[in-house]
């Protein structure tokens, strides 16, 4: 078939199991402090160790708070998940980025960033948005907790192999248009579910103009899809981005590298299990209105009546705009906002606060928003610093909080209330996602920015 897909996973097999599954060597286990204490426990009462403590990289980030980060965490749950993750890493040897270390931050934006993850690579993470590590040309995919322990135990994973499916997005994208528009746009178009049992290549005039940071935001949502994952191709991008990284081969091993990456392509026979193609030219800025992330309009759109959707969809429809406290047919623009959220592994790196940083600039937070800007690592943090784009911010009335996964879910102090709008960066807009009823309304960083100066849903375009 000769698809990249199939080149990287058939590297990767150790053996197949007769009418089962695929044994699959592992070369980059991520672990956070949810998904991990039953594996670490698993290990312990069989007596093993890590088979290869120096591919496991751990980090706490879920339940790290956003603000003063050098105290005692004060919600009892997430302090003893922190402190569990903290005390495992040290009984089984393994790298440890706590809070407040300079190497902390949400694991899916400190892996490509330390050049961890890097092309050919097949990385996992009990972590859904684990695909996010596909942006470097690498095959990457969340797994289960037990699944942790497989790899902890074994370098391997017994794994189904996915199907593959190629989507093509060509052309230029328009003014106001970035990469969580691209992907909020395939989500409305292929469901929830449309890409399930597949494992998707990104690619077309789009994709391959996109920066690295924005193929990071795209592969992040391919699982909003359904896909087991998502990746693209390592092309000169690629290359520039990993390139003396802390973590990225010098030297002549770099060289060896580039020539071997240079080879992770889909061949011109190429052939995948399904192919999509889309025009860059009909995508506009994004925002949701229910309560998954396939769920959204353009940002001068309406939301469809009843008519549009399908007998089948209707009653969940219903329970979702009901939910969201909308009616169907109504448009968004004008819709009172009370949180903003920047950041999360979607929307979290340097070219996000730049984005935000752009459309603030010279105007002033809107007096009824509450806004939360928080960096993805504190490598972002430091580089937002250094680009002076906090006096930017802060000019504007604005905060940057401390690194971490914050408002992406409801497992920190960073929650929306119940009932209040949140116009969010993140990945999931599902019914208490951000806190207990809170309303999620899934954007981009620019239409973030936008609603947070204005205090109401604004397309950005009309302030850039």
């Amino acid at each position: 078939m000769n698809t990249l897909f199939d080149k990287i996973w058939d590297k990767h097999v150790v053996q197949i199991v007769k009418d089962g599954p695929t044994q699959l060597y592992i070369d980059r286990l991520y672990c956070h402090e949810v998904t991990s204490p039953q594996a670490f426990d698993g290990l312990r009462r069989r007596g093993l160790k890590c088979f290869r403590p120096d591919h496991i990289i751990c980090m706490p980030d879920h339940n790290t708070p956003t603000h003063d980060q050098d105290k005692p965490i004060a919600d009892p749950v997430s302090k003893k998940q922190v402190d569990t993750l903290a005390a495992n890493c040290k009984e089984f040897g393994l790298t440890h980025y706590g809070m407040m270390s300079q190497d902390n931050g949400i694991i899916h934006v400190v892996g490509p960033e330390k050049g961890l993850s890097l092309p050919g690579m097949t990385i996992v993470c009990g972590d859904s948005h684990t695909s996010t590590h596909g942006a470097v040309g690498a095959v990457a995919f969340g797994i289960g907790t037990s699944e942790v322990e497989m790899v902890m135990a074994s370098e391997c994973i017994l794994q189904q192999k996915p199907k593959s499916m190629r989507i093509k997005i060509n052309g230029n994208l328009r003014k106001g248009v970035v990469a969580k528009d691209v992907a909020l746009y395939l989500m409305s178009k292929l469901t929830t579910s449309g890409a399930t049992g597949y494992f998707v290549e990104y690619a077309g005039d789009v994709v391959e103009n996109m920066s690295m940071e924005g193929r990071l935001t795209l592969c992040n949502l391919s699982i909003e899809m359904g896909a087991r994952g998502g990746f693209v191709a390592p092309d000169e991008t690629t290359f520039e981005y990993i390139k003396g990284r802390q973590y990225a081969p010098k030297g002549d091993e770099w060289d060896k590298a580039v020539a071997y990456w240079n080879t992770l392509k889909s061949g011109a026979d190429a052939v995948f299990d399904k192919e999509l193609v889309f025009d860059g030219a009909d995508i506009e800025p994004r925002i949701t209105y229910g309560t998954n992330p396939g769920m959204g309009i353009s940002i001068t759109g309406t939301i469809p009546t009843l008519d549009e959707i399908d007998e089948a969809g209707r009653a969940s429809f219903v329970k979702s705009l009901q939910y969201m406290g909308l009616n169907p047919g109504e448009k968004l623009l004008g819709h009172k906002v009370d949180y903003v959220f920047l950041g999360a592994c979607t929307n979290g790196r340097i070219e996000d606060f730049r984005a935000f940083a752009s459309i603030v600039k010279g105007r002033h937070k809107a007096a009824d928003v509450v806004a939360w800007l928080v960096p993805g690592s504190w490598a972002v943090d430091k580089q937002i610093r250094e680009e002076g784009l906090d006096k930017v911010i802060e000019a504007a009335g604005f905060e940057i909080r401390q690194p971490g996964c914050s408002a992406c879910l409801a497992m920190n102090d960073d929650k929306i209330p119940a009932g209040k709008y949140s116009v969010s960066t993140s990945n999931r807009n599902f019914e208490g996602r951000q806190g207990p009823g809170a309303r999620t309304m899934l954007a981009s960083p620019l239409v973030a920015a936008a609603a947070a100066v204005t205090g109401v849903i604004t397309d950005p375009r009309e302030l850039m």
